[in-house]
């Protein structure tokens, strides 16, 4: 069963996952990853939204992991997403 998270327990959820995969603060930009989920959901389509956020921390992780390569991977994804045609 699904359940919708409201909007206040959002940080919630995001401090219990940075504790259990002892991420820092700023390894989890909320605000940069639902942006990225909205241009993505826009431009290609609401089910590569999640996905395609896995694919940008995979993509930053393995380009070193530190905040400007997360801010360049999904900035990568958003253009590519704006330019987008089926």
């Amino acid at each position: 069963m699904s359940t919708h998270l409201p909007p206040e327990a959002l940080d919630a959820w995001a401090a219990a996952l940075r504790d259990r995969l002892g991420l820092g603060e700023e390894d989890l930009p909320i605000a940069l990853i639902l942006d990225l989920a909205a241009d993505v959901a826009r431009g290609v389509a609401r089910p590569a939204a999640p996905f395609s956020a896995f694919a940008a921390g995979l993509a930053a992780g393995r380009a070193g992991g530190a905040p400007e390569q997360v801010r360049e991977t999904v900035a990568a994804i958003s253009a590519l997403a704006a330019e987008w045609e089926a």
